[in-house]
């Protein structure tokens, strides 16, 4: 083998290397972004994510800066995404268990108006949710879910800093650990 062909497979080999760790230690790095609870004051993000045009399943406007002064769980999702159809029923108990904080969910479906509603009245969700279509990927990776994964979740305080991101589901006692303190406070 020649010198220069056996040096453009060794750094080809490496570079494969290290897009699959970024593949798949990426994700995990995305779930450690503030676990210690400390919120992003003015992160480009925030401001993205308040401002963000969305509609609502009748066509209607909206922005999630109508929920400013209330805790908030944005939770981006989609029909055909089986993890986040799964998380559905612990977003609805978190949203009951912790009204007394001023909680709101807000779902934000980056799918098809039409399967969308079918899905919300079967279940019967009793939470906000918004059609974001394909403008809400660039929005989640805005707020930190580079690699554009569902279900992603963004927690924010009153004021809207961010608490905590969750890029995959959430199971039993998770939104408790993140929840639990706040009503401590």
């Amino acid at each position: 083998m020649k010198h220069g062909r056996r040096e453009a497979l060794i750094l080809g080999a490496a570079g494969l290397a290290a897009a699959a760790t970024g593949f798949l230690v990426g994700p995990f790095l995305l779930q450690q972004v503030n676990r210690d609870g400390a919120g992003e004051k003015t992160a480009p993000g925030n401001i993205a994510l308040f401002s963000a045009n969305l509609v609502d399943l009748a066509g209607r406007p909206r922005q999630l800066n109508e929920w400013r002064n209330r805790i908030l769980i944005c939770n981006f999702w989609a029909t055909w995404c089986a993890p986040c159809r799964e998380e559905i029923p612990l977003l609805m108990a978190a949203r009951e268990k912790y009204a007394f904080l001023g909680l709101e969910i807000v779902g934000i479906a980056i799918d098809n108006a039409s399967k969308v509603r079918d899905f919300t009245r079967s279940l019967n969700i009793p939470y906000p949710v918004l059609l974001a279509e394909a403008d809400g990927l660039d929005l989640m990776r805005k707020l930190g879910n580079t690699a554009g994964g569902l279900p992603y979740t963004v927690v924010t305080d009153r004021q809207g800093n961010v608490l905590h991101r969750k890029l995959g589901a959430f199971h039993q006692g998770d939104l408790d650990a993140i929840l639990g303190p706040l009503a401590r406070t």
